[in-house]
Formats: C-alpha cells, structure tokens, sequence
C-alpha cells in the first residue's frame, strides 16, 4: 500500500471512531440559588421631633406586678401613620402606641398610656418607647424623650441593679410571625440608651441567617430577601474593634417565622 493509500486509511478510520463517540449530553441541571438577604435604611417616615413619653406613676399591685402610667405628649396613640414610608411594612390596624419591654423580652403593644407588667421576684427593668403603627420606634433624646427606663425589685431580697449610664441596647423587631404580603419586606429596629452609632465608634452587628451586616447609624432598616420559614436574628453591640460591649441586653437571638 502506497503512502498516499495508507494515509487515506487512516483518515476514514479516526473519522469513524470520533464519529462513534458518545455525544455529549448536554446538562439541564438546575442550579437552585441560595437567596441573598439585603439589609437598606428604610426611608420615608414621619419625625416626629416633639413626641414625647414620660412615666407618671408604677404602683405595685397585689398580684406581684406593677401599674404604669405615662404621660404622651404631640403624638397620637391609636391613630395610623402618615405618611407611610417607601416600602409597605408589617403595619398594626389599631395605630400607633407604646412598645412596653421587660428585662428585654419581646415586646407588648399598648394602645393606651397605661400597662401591667413583671410578676416574678427579682430584679427588672422597664423600657417603653413610642412607636409608629408600623412598629418603627420613635428616637428622640434630650427634653423631648420618647422613652422611659426605670427598674424595679419584686418580692423579698435583693438584686443587683444595672447601670442605666452605661451604654444599651435593646430588640424591637423583627417579631413574631409574618404571613403572605409582610414577609416581603421586614423593619429591623433596636433601642438605644447612653450611646450612639458611628463608623469609629459604637456599632451594631446584625447577623440574619447567618448573614452579618454591621451598622453604623441609629436608624430602622428593612430585611428583604427572607425565605419562607423560621429565620434567625441576632443584633450585637459592639465596640469600634468589634468587641462586645457589656451589658445584660447587648448580645440578642431572636426566631421569627414567614408564611405564605
């Protein structure tokens, strides 16, 4: 056989073995993508510069607890806020109130300017705070305070009491569970007590599902993003290094659920 010949036998025969091969299938996986959780200011809500809150009385009563009384002042309990803020927010139909907080357990929603709270011996504290009727707190410090933090001893004995000039920080929301249209957009908010936020300073590291953002302005936020199920939040403050900073309520976990 003749070079030329040889070299023709070969052509046919690698012509016929790629021909054989197997063509490749082509893949139609589908790749489910992990949702990604964004944490923004929200934007858009009313000041409120002159509301004001002021406790009047905490009378202890005969079942263990005491009776609040606040005085609310420029601003409205029961009526909805106007206007609303850019996104659409878990919103209370019976307006505006009061968030009662004890020893940092989730809040009570009061609608009037009174409330009942604690029972077990010990020492509590006592945070209350006004809040727009989509749960957003009202921040204000200096003459016109929106809050009031007082703590108190039931039953016998004593207890250590904390440290109202040192710097806190306490949960307000998310809370709860959210079905259909609010699980789209939830208010991430806090209370500060004796310090502030900034770049070089006091900061607050959020942590949602594992996701971790560090903020550095005292301001509402707004999860979007969440999946549908039980979610995790936990809200640190920390110092400008990253160090926790002491305190009873700095450092809180908190479960909330989403539904369709």
């Amino acid at each position: 056989m003749n070079s030329k010949s040889t070299f023709l036998a070969v052509l046919a025969l690698l012509f016929v073995l790629f021909a054989c091969e197997e063509t490749p299938k082509e893949d139609t996986s589908t790749e489910v993508a992990t949702p990604t959780i964004t944490l923004s200011k929200l934007q858009g809500s009313p000041a409120f510069a002159d509301a004001s809150l002021a406790l009047l009385s905490a009378t202890p009563t005969d079942t263990g607890n005491y009776a609040f009384e606040f005085d609310v002042k420029n601003y409205e309990l029961g009526a909805q806020t106007e206007p609303k803020p850019e996104v659409a927010l878990n919103n209370s139909g019976m307006g505006q109130h009061i968030h009662f907080i004890v020893d940092n357990s989730p809040y009570e929603a009061h609608y009037m300017p009174n409330a009942v709270g604690m029972g077990e011996n010990g020492r509590h504290v006592v945070l209350a705070f006004l809040s727009r009727s989509y749960h957003e707190s009202v921040k204000n410090m200096g003459e016109n305070k929106s809050y009031t933090l007082s703590q108190y001893h039931v039953g016998p004995g004593t207890s250590e009491e904390v440290d109202f000039s040192a710097p806190h920080m306490f949960y307000s929301r998310p809370k709860g569970t959210y079905k259909g249209a609010d699980t789209e957009h939830l208010l991430l908010d806090f209370f500060l007590v004796n310090t502030t936020l900034s770049p070089d300073g006091n900061r607050v590291r959020a942590t949602i599902n594992g996701q971790e953002f560090i903020l550095d302005e005292w301001a509402p936020y707004v999860i979007d993003g969440l999946p549908k199920g039980e979610a995790t939040v936990r809200l640190e403050l920390i110092d400008a290094q990253g160090n926790p900073v002491p305190g009873p309520y700095n450092d809180v976990t908190r479960k909330v659920t989403l539904e369709e």
